[in-house]
């Protein structure tokens, strides 16, 4: 594997990268990495929030205040 070294990032970032990195469990330089593979191999972040939007779309005028259980039921039963 090579190394990436990168000079003269902003404090802020690096903060922001730390506070990212503790938040999902990781090492800053693992939190780096998967940064990187996202931006450069895909895991867009707006391909998520469309995808999400699209679901609260479908998901609309299903009923809210049922347990998940009665509808996973409902909706195995009706196969």
């Amino acid at each position: 594997m090579a190394n990436l070294h990168i000079r003269n990032v902003d404090e802020m970032l690096v903060r922001k990268l730390h506070q990212r990195a503790k938040a999902n469990g990781r090492s800053a330089a693992e939190e780096h990495r998967q940064i990187l593979r996202d931006a450069l191999l895909g895991g867009n972040p707006a391909d998520v929030h469309a995808i999400a939007a699209k679901l609260r779309e479908l998901t609309r005028d299903r009923p809210k205040d049922r347990p998940a259980e009665d509808l996973i039921r409902e909706q195995r039963d009706s196969r």
